[in-house]
């Protein structure tokens, strides 16, 4: 299992969106659920290509501790499952 955590949810978005969608951030638009979708979009392609049927998360809740030790109060928000498509 892999977890990834995106760290620059909000840089990334501000290069996206510039300076005037910059505001934006965090009222109207959630940075990391925004980069969150792309990564998932990114990752169903890669995974087809690989042969892997897999099934993508993104949620909200956990957490890392200072001790690395993640705390995991989970709240889906989206949800993908990966599956070869028959040639």
């Amino acid at each position: 299992m892999l977890i990834i955590q995106v760290t620059n949810a909000r840089e990334v978005m501000k290069k996206r969106i510039g300076p005037v969608g910059e505001r934006l951030i965090g009222k109207v638009v959630d940075a990391e659920e925004q980069v969150e979708k792309a990564l998932i979009q990114q990752m169903e392609t890669a995974f087809q290509e690989f042969g892997i049927e897999a099934r993508i998360l993104s949620v909200q809740g956990p957490q890392f501790s200072e001790a690395n030790h993640l705390d995991l109060p989970l709240n889906v928000r989206a949800q993908r499952d990966v599956e070869l498509k028959e040639d």
